[in-house]
């Protein structure tokens, strides 16, 4: 599996649709996911890109890894308040999503994903 990029109309599909219910989060997922909010011109946000990649392939059975281009995308940048690139949208099965802003090494994002998308398989 590798990184899906996603345009707003398959996020309200495949993540959340935040127009038809604007007030409760309802995760449509099948798998627990990150979504990196990200631009091409970011300098951070190429240096996580590969570690993302890698983490697609690591765990591609167990979760998915979304990219959203806030520069194409702004109005989903906007609702989720992205003030700072890259942000990640940490998104369990169960619960609501967890955001963390910056570029975060590779160690970081898998202990993330082991005890925030995946804690059961502990």
């Amino acid at each position: 599996m590798e990184v899906v990029h996603l345009t707003k109309e398959e996020f309200l599909k495949k993540v959340v649709d935040y127009e038809n219910n604007p007030t409760e989060w309802k995760y449509l997922g099948d798998k627990p996911a990150i979504v990196d909010f990200y631009a091409d011109w970011c300098g951070p946000c190429k240096m996580i890109a590969p570690i993302l990649e890698e983490l697609a392939a690591e765990y591609k059975d167990r979760i998915v890894i979304y990219k959203v281009n806030t520069e194409q995308e702004q109005e989903l940048a906007a609702v989720f308040g992205i003030r700072s690139i890259p942000t990640l949208l940490f998104i369990p099965m169960q619960g609501g999503p967890q955001m963390a802003a910056g570029a975060l090494p590779k160690n970081e994002l898998k202990r993330a994903i082991e005890e925030v998308l995946l804690p059961q398989t502990k």
